[in-house]
């Protein structure tokens, strides 16, 4: 169980109370430059910096839904939480998350179902793409930790903005589109197989986007709007893909070649984060996907003279005839294939592009992201940074055994700011929470607070129970809400080093291994306070996005084209399932 947060608050004082831990030293805002941030740079005021003012007005607007809500998810998730279903939770977590997917729909097309691999690549890529195009758009906060406690096994998770949840994005755009294929002429499953697998579908979908409320990593709007846009792509997919699918085929290279540079423009449009997100890295990665799948499905339809096998209605391949033993002996020598070429690829790529970034830096063509660094910042790139969360390196295998194998060890529960937007957020609340005291005092109410959301939902409740007679319930469920609120915005960061251990002032979490952050004092610590005791996302170089363009469309060209054709060379082909 985690250490409970207790808070109290009286007039515009906030005072948060964690014994365990010494205060922290509070700072003055009208310290000297040297010393402190400025009082323009305070939480309030990072965003409308940061932002375009049309980009801030949006996030301003959706920003009491995410703050009114917060308490509510905290109360569902203290309901119903337990040390099973937070196993459950984080474990089935990865199988939403690009990871997953990134190995697994390889093996789709070179097992005879590559109709239904490309369309499940298109949607995830769509999915990836525009919801993080969303979330670096809004830059909006996930629900705040307290009350809520974050339960992951990803450590990059909650570094990410929540609006809106690629999780939930991902679960029902594959659930849909599942469900629309086995609706479809082409199904070739008896009727009860069908339901079956339906059924299995909608409880996929169910259990991620439900595993993102339990394990407060999303809120209500963020599960909506992810579902909703998975949803629409795989629609826009199932009905209109094959038309485009047949121009394609039909048309010259510039067909793929005109895909490939909308691809890169939607790149180099992607709205710049106000904080270190690294929702773009994804974004990258599987933009690069997109191009190599377009590309290298466009060659081997055109002049694979083993396109027969496995393209149209009328493909010969046949996993049955296949047989299971050189099935997967040709899935084990496609994934080595996939591992070799990022091993490679990437190494080549950081050694070789900052020598041409820094060229085109002294003829003034650079075009630098915010929180990437320059090639005329750095000398080298580290040939072995975690630079991505979707293919793990060779180096990790073992770890990521270990933990498949003990997965309960390596989820972590954590209890306040894990980012800089949560850090942002828990100033920024705090400061409204001593505003709406000063304008209590004074008959004031600021507009549009979580305080008149939080009335009107009391009136509402009051109104609802007058009618139906459960005070005594209604009286309870108030009070937890209250409390939950009272918990908002009291949440500071004690940093523990990712390769050391814990102070021995640190309050360590039980049952837990290792989380990175802890809960701290919660007394009223300025922005410098604050920011320098969150973990750091590692330094990110501005040569990665070519790079991650260029290895990620390597390997979907890999696992559409060329290692089709290699498995034919090396005996391992299907050319002897086409008939006469």
């Amino acid at each position: 169980m985690n250490p409970p947060v207790q808070s109290s608050s009286s007039g515009s004082e906030l005072q948060d109370v964690v014994a365990t831990t010494p205060p922290a030293t509070t700072i003055d805002d009208k310290a000297p430059a040297n010393g402190v941030v400025d009082a323009g740079l305070k939480s309030l005021h990072h965003y409308r910096r940061a932002l375009p003012s049309w980009r801030y007005k949006l996030r301003q607007a959706l920003l009491p839904l995410v703050r009114w809500e917060t308490p509510y998810l905290a109360a569902f998730q203290s309901a119903v939480r337990t040390p099973a279903l937070d196993s459950y939770f984080a474990i089935t977590a990865n199988l939403g998350t690009h990871t997953f997917f990134m190995i697994g729909l390889p093996i789709l097309f070179w097992c005879g179902f590559r109709g239904f691999g490309k369309g499940l690549v298109h949607i995830l890529a769509q999915g990836v793409f525009f919801t993080g195009f969303l979330k670096d758009m809004c830059s909006l906060p996930r629900p705040l930790s307290p009350p809520l406690q974050r339960i992951t096994m990803s450590g990059s998770a909650a570094l990410e903005y929540g609006f809106p949840s690629t999780h939930s994005a991902n679960a029902v755009s594959v659930t849909v589109y599942a469900i629309l294929m086995l609706r479809s002429d082409a199904n070739i499953y008896s009727p009860t197989t069908t339901l079956a697998l339906e059924a299995l579908a909608y409880f996929y979908a169910f259990s991620i986007v439900i595993g993102r409320l339990y394990c407060g990593m999303h809120g209500f709007l963020d599960v909506i709007i992810g579902s909703i846009m998975g949803a629409a792509i795989s629609l826009v997919e199932f009905y209109y893909a094959p038309a485009l699918e047949a121009w394609m085929y039909s048309s010259t290279y510039l067909a793929p070649l005109t895909i490939a540079l909308i691809i890169v423009v939607l790149v180099r449009v992607h709205p710049e984060p106000a904080d270190d997100c690294p929702c773009f890295d994804d974004s990258v990665a599987f933009a690069g996907v997109m191009i190599g799948l377009e590309c290298g499905m466009w060659r081997f339809a055109r002049f694979s003279k083993y396109a027969s096998i496995y393209n149209g209605p009328n493909a010969t391949f046949s996993l049955a005839a296949m047989g299971w033993t050189w099935s997967i002996v040709r899935v084990v020598f496609g994934v080595l294939m996939i591992f070799a070429w990022r091993e490679v690829m990437k190494p080549t790529m950081l050694s070789f592009l900052p020598h041409l970034y820094r060229l085109l830096e002294n003829v003034g063509l650079s075009l630098p992201r915010r929180f990437f660094m320059r090639a005329s910042e750095y000398k080298d790139v580290p040939l072995h940074v975690r630079d991505d969360n979707l293919i793990p390196n060779v180096s990790e295998l073992p770890k990521m055994v270990r933990s498949i194998r003990g997965p309960g060890r390596g989820r972590s529960v954590s209890i306040g700011p894990q980012s800089a937007a949560d850090a942002y957020e828990t100033l920024a609340y705090r400061e409204q929470r001593r505003r709406e005291s000063r304008g209590s005092d004074s008959g004031v109410r600021v507009k549009g607070s979580l305080a008149s959301l939080r009335e009107k939902a009391a009136a509402d409740a009051e109104a609802v129970d007058e009618h139906s007679g459960g005070g005594k319930s209604s009286g309870i469920q108030s009070s937890r809400l209250a409390e939950f609120e009272r918990m908002m915005g009291t949440g500071t960061v004690i940093a523990v080093p990712t390769n050391g251990s814990p102070s021995p002032e640190s309050p360590v979490v039980e049952g837990v291994d290792g989380p990175d952050l802890y809960l701290g004092a919660g007394d009223e610590l300025g922005e410098r306070e604050v920011f320098s005791k969150l973990v750091r996302p590692r330094v990110r170089y501005d040569v990665e996005v070519v790079t991650k363009l260029v290895v990620y469309a390597g390997i979907a060209w890999l696992a559409v084209d060329l290692i089709l054709e290699t498995f034919e060379l090396v005996g391992l082909g299907a050319s002897h399932l086409a008939l006469p």
